[in-house]
Parts: structure tokens; sequence; C-alpha cells
């Protein structure tokens, strides 16, 4: 009888607790947009490039590796620039995002 009654607690538990959550605010926070999403990748490929070069300076990579790592790097970069040019019209500047918002 005491298990019965336990698992009855507990299942009313789990579905109180399911039921009624609230949601986060996060949750209905608007979506970042592509140019967002673009300029936040171009600076993680920027500061992984400062990042690889200092680990070459303290001597973790060979100078081969380094080259062809940061020759990827780079290439990667151009390819994200080359989407921000698209995504704005061509125009790269530190208002971009805010022209590039004001044009949708």
């Amino acid at each position: 009888m005491t298990i019965l009654f336990a698992c009855i607690a507990l299942a009313v538990a789990t579905l109180i607790f399911v039921l009624y959550i609230e949601p986060d605010a996060a949750d209905s926070a608007p979506h970042r947009s592509r140019l967002d999403q673009l300029l936040e990748r171009r600076d993680t490929i920027y500061d992984n490039l400062r990042d690889l070069k200092f680990e070459y300076r303290a001597g973790k990579y060979s100078e081969a590796d380094y080259l062809e790592m940061k020759k990827a790097g780079e290439d990667e970069a151009a390819m994200v620039i080359a989407e921000i040019e698209m995504v704005t019209g061509g125009i790269v500047s530190p208002g971009a995002r805010q022209a590039a918002a004001k044009s949708r």
C-alpha cells in the first residue's frame, strides 16, 4: 500500500512538473538574422587565426602545419566576408549591420 501511494505521488509530481513549467523568456526571443550569424562567424575565424599565430610562435605547430591551417582559415574568412557583402549589398563597414537591418 505504501509503495502504491509513493508511485501515485511520484506520478502526480511528475505531471505537475511537466505541465506547469513556465516558458523561459529566451525561448520567445527573436532569432538572429543571417547577417548576425555571419558577423559572429567572421569574428570567430579572426579569433582562431590570432590564436593560431600565438600557438605557432609558442612552438606548438611546425611551419608547414601553421601555413596550412592559416591558409584554410584565411580561405574560410574570405568566403564569410563574401557572404556578408552579398547580404549587405556590398556594404562592408561598422554600420553594415544597422544598414542591412533597416533595409528589411
